[in-house]
């Protein structure tokens, strides 16, 4: 059996907008394995942004626990939440949030700085982690020097270069044509295949079928949570294909 890697008890957020609470979260539980790969689904203001943040230790729950590799981090202070979220945890973003006048070497060594490595050695881990995602012939390309595909191929190097845990993916095809959204999930399949916990954020269905296991909120509450028997991978696209 897996180890955990997520467990969140009765997880709830709260907002206050004007003189309005909303109820973002509404005492959510559920547990995420070791090497799972889920999705997370739901319409515009069913909470699964909140939940994503939370997830990703960028925000705190107004109650309830959240377990993160058995420590709990929902009471942690912003400081302990930024040095997890350093070390347990890759973002990949559906905008790449790549710093525009950095080469992509840059962008992909600029999490190592937290962690004090030499210059040396950041340089020779972000080499690595490009040449994972195929890009040892971009590294000393700009992101305006890239196509959208190339860009999201750095930002999941960036997201991979701490040895993280969780891979947590907002929207990643988002932004990107359909042929190039198949590269960047047929990548997302290896680092799973890796060894990583996936944790998809989506609103597609179709990219949603590349997870293992889909969970779809509404109104702040987990509608419904299911494996998924009818996984989509790479090798299914070239069958279809051919």
């Amino acid at each position: 059996m897996s180890a955990e890697t997520i467990r969140i008890e009765s997880l709830s957020k709260n907002y206050k907008v004007g003189h309005e609470i909303v109820r973002a979260l509404r005492s959510v539980s559920l547990t995420i394995k070791k090497n799972e790969y889920v999705a997370l689904m739901g319409p515009s203001g069913s909470g699964k942004s909140t939940l994503m943040n939370v997830l990703g230790c960028l925000d705190t729950p107004t109650s309830g626990s959240y377990y993160l590799n058995s420590k709990d981090v929902s009471k942690l202070s912003d400081n302990e939440l930024a040095d997890i979220r350093n070390r347990e945890i890759g973002f990949v973003f559906q905008t790449f949030n790549l710093l525009p006048r950095s080469t992509a070497l840059d962008n992909v060594a600029l999490p190592l700085i937290y962690g004090g490595q030499t210059k040396q050695a950041r340089r020779e881990r972000a080499l690595e982690v490009l040449d994972m995602v195929g890009l040892s012939d971009r590294t000393h390309h700009r992101p305006n020097e890239l196509s959208g595909g190339q860009r999201q191929r750095v930002a999941m190097a960036r997201a991979l270069v701490c040895n993280p845990s969780i891979i947590l993916a907002d929207e990643p095809t988002g932004n990107l044509d359909s042929k190039t959204s198949i590269e960047i999930m047929g990548l997302l399949q290896d680092i799973h295949t890796a060894g990583n916990t996936i944790i998809l954020v989506t609103h597609e269905e179709d990219i949603a079928l590349h997870a293992h296991r889909i969970i779809r909120l509404r109104d702040g509450q987990v509608e419904s949570d299911v494996v998924n028997e009818n996984v989509v991978t790479m090798e299914n696209h070239t069958t279809n294909a051919g």
